[in-house]
């Protein structure tokens, strides 16, 4: 396995690497995207260095700026959806077309990295590696869109489908009411008979994305009496919101830790006498004294399901948990609406199986289904109930998202761009082919 992986890496890394297999029309694609790859990387380069942290309002515009113009220039119209009524930045809405398959493309804006992070910038590593903030997760996804279209373009085939382009500048951190924050998306994928997400998937570009574990959040919050230590686990005073806090903590994962593709996880913890909590920015700060029983904690963290039965099932049996208090202690645990999960369907598997055709005719070898375990939640969960078939995880490949060690391999940035072109135009070809008589 590691000799044919290590294979694959090689491969990828040749520019004009291909087989048998592929129309004159796919050729162009494919010769389109070789020519790219300098601009390619340099746009990637200026979008790294853009910060746009979730509540970076103006970096996350920057950014949306940079892509809205790449799209003009393809005849793309483009328009910003101002994020105020929802509390972010906003999305860029992209379209472009009128007749063939009604293709959705998802990318995203923002990132994890705030202004006051200490990763800031895009480095190279070495030939085929690249360091820096959302280079993978996912301004290499929104990278690799614009390759695309671009290539698609260059071999005349671009005007024969219909494209809209939705970057949303939330997906890290949603906008809230989430009705207003998940609009301009659900509205696309209602449009659309095909919606394509351009994540990086689990880093594997011998895998993709056809089904997501959906991901919401929870904050607990807890109360005791406060009172001298030295009086603690007496009847009167009880045992305080930390220990309660510890309790449930654990008592979820003695319950709940075991479940096939269910996670869930305590991300912050703050507890004292008095305590803040800032939960937009995941900060917070306490007050407390070694001698007194500690009167409030808050956890915030989050919960991942494959199914809404198996989310349901959980979040009562914490409710449960929750409900069961030590001696002068009380806990209200709140759930919030977050990222439907993606079902596993036959169109899911119909476009998979497009896609590992498209990437074996490229001499890139079998793609299969990631396990959803491996693949977090992401904006393609909102628009995939809407539409025929929906296909993630087809953006730049890489290691570390969401940490300081955040890496792209550069070698899957020409691969990823061409499977996903000829994916896009054998698509439309399948479309129209089946549509003809409409």
């Amino acid at each position: 396995m590691k000799h044919a992986r290590l294979l694959l890496i090689l491969l990828l890394a040749l520019p004009g690497y291909t087989l048998a297999g592929l129309d004159s029309v796919e050729e162009n694609i494919s010769r389109s995207v070789d020519a790219g790859q300098g601009a390619a990387l340099t746009l990637l380069q200026r979008a790294v260095n853009i910060n746009s942290g979730s509540m970076n309002f103006s970096g996350v515009k920057r950014v949306g700026d940079l892509f809205a113009a790449q799209l003009q220039a393809l005849d793309f119209e483009t328009t910003w959806v101002d994020g105020k009524p929802f509390n972010r930045a906003g999305h860029l809405v992209a379209s472009h077309g009128s007749r063939g398959a009604r293709i959705l493309l998802i990318g995203h804006l923002d990132t994890v990295f705030e202004p006051d992070s200490v990763f800031q910038a895009y480095a190279r590593v070495d030939e085929h590696h690249a360091r820096g903030p959302g280079v993978t997760d996912m301004k290499g996804g929104d990278v690799v869109i614009i390759h695309v279209l671009k290539a698609l373009q260059q071999a005349g085939v671009l005007d024969d489908m219909q494209v809209r382009v939705v970057m949303t500048g939330d997906e890290e951190s949603r906008g809230s009411p989430h009705k207003l924050a998940n609009k301009a998306l659900i509205d696309a994928a209602i449009w659309a008979d095909y919606a394509i997400g351009f994540e990086d998937g689990d880093g594997d570009p011998t895998t993709a994305v056809i089904s997501r574990r959906g991901s919401s959040g929870w904050q607990l919050q807890v109360t005791g009496k406060p009172a001298h230590s030295s009086q603690i686990f007496q009847e009167v005073n009880g045992y305080g919101a930390v220990f309660e806090a510890a309790r449930i903590l654990d008592q979820f994962r003695i319950a709940l830790s075991n479940v096939p593709n269910l996670t869930f996880n305590p991300a912050v913890i703050v507890g004292g006498t008095d305590v803040s909590y800032d939960r937009a920015n995941s900060r917070g700060g306490a007050f407390g004294k070694n001698n007194v029983i500690a009167q409030t904690v808050i956890v915030s963290g989050d919960i991942r399901a494959l199914s809404p039965e198996q989310l349901k099932t959980a979040q009562a049996k914490m409710q449960e948990i929750v409900s069961d208090n030590l001696t002068q202690t009380s806990a209200e645990l709140v759930f919030d609406i977050g990222y439907p999960p993606m079902a596993l369907s036959a169109g899911n598997k119909k476009m998979l199986k497009l896609y590992n055709e498209a990437s074996q005719a490229l001499g890139y070898g079998e793609v299969r289904a990631v396990d959803p375990r491996r693949a977090g939640a992401a904006d393609i969960s909102f628009a995939a109930q809407y539409v025929k078939m929906a296909i993630d995880g087809l953006g730049l490949m890489g290691s570390g998202g969401h940490t300081v060690e955040e890496v792209a391999d550069l070698a899957t940035l020409p691969s990823q761009t061409k499977r996903a072109a000829l994916l896009l135009y054998r698509l439309n070809m399948q479309h129209i082919a089946t549509h003809e008589d409409e």
